[in-house]
């Protein structure tokens, strides 16, 4: 099983684009010794392995490529912020990031609060009616409604009516986009917002 780690941690280090000498930087590694590793000319150590777990954001079995045992469900750790609830459906650091995202019911309506920061955001809503404020938009989506933005642009997402609202969120850096192709027959579709 250690003979395939090399080649393993090669691949997954060219996935995310990184240089062997970030790579070194960020785990405190030499950079021959992460050489030597990838090639094989090194013996895997937990000693080498768990900074580069801790890197890559991946379990150390998947760096050694141990197989799955027991439970096969995936125990998702709910993230609160905000007054939500945000649930990580994607594990893989870097790149696009997957959630569902819980907004609660309220009896009082908040007032919009947009923020900004860098990435590129995708919503579907799967229940409730979703408030979108983007810029100076004020918009309502209903089930089944999608919309893509850019974050830099100040946005807000709460309840539109005081329901609780569910909707998945596809959330990538700077550039990366998912693409929405909008049903040509629904009016008021929110892609390129």
């Amino acid at each position: 099983m250690l003979d395939s780690v090399g080649p393993r941690l090669r691949a997954l280090r060219r996935d995310r684009g990184i240089t062997l000498a970030e790579l070194a930087a960020r785990t405190g590694v030499s950079e021959s010794t992460l050489s030597r590793l990838e090639s094989g000319q090194r013996r895997a150590t937990l000693e080498l392995l768990l900074p580069l777990s801790r890197t890559y954001d991946v379990p150390l079995d998947d760096l050694v490529g141990a197989p799955r045992t027991g439970d096969p469900r995936i125990h998702l750790k709910p993230i609160h912020r905000f007054g939500m609830t945000f649930i990580p459906l994607s594990r893989r650091p870097g790149g696009v990031q997957a959630f569902k995202m819980i907004i609660p019911a309220r009896p009082e309506p908040l007032e919009p609060t947009p923020q900004t920061h860098d990435g590129f955001e995708w919503l579907y809503v799967l229940n409730g009616r979703l408030r979108l404020v983007l810029g100076e938009r004020d918009l309502t989506l209903p089930p089944g409604e999608a919309a893509e933005f850019d974050t830099s642009s100040p946005h807000w997402l709460g309840s539109a009516d005081g329901g609780a609202v569910e909707l998945l969120i596809l959330f990538g850096v700077q550039g990366m986009r998912a693409h929405v192709s909008p049903d040509a027959g629904r009016r008021g579709s929110a892609k390129g917002l």
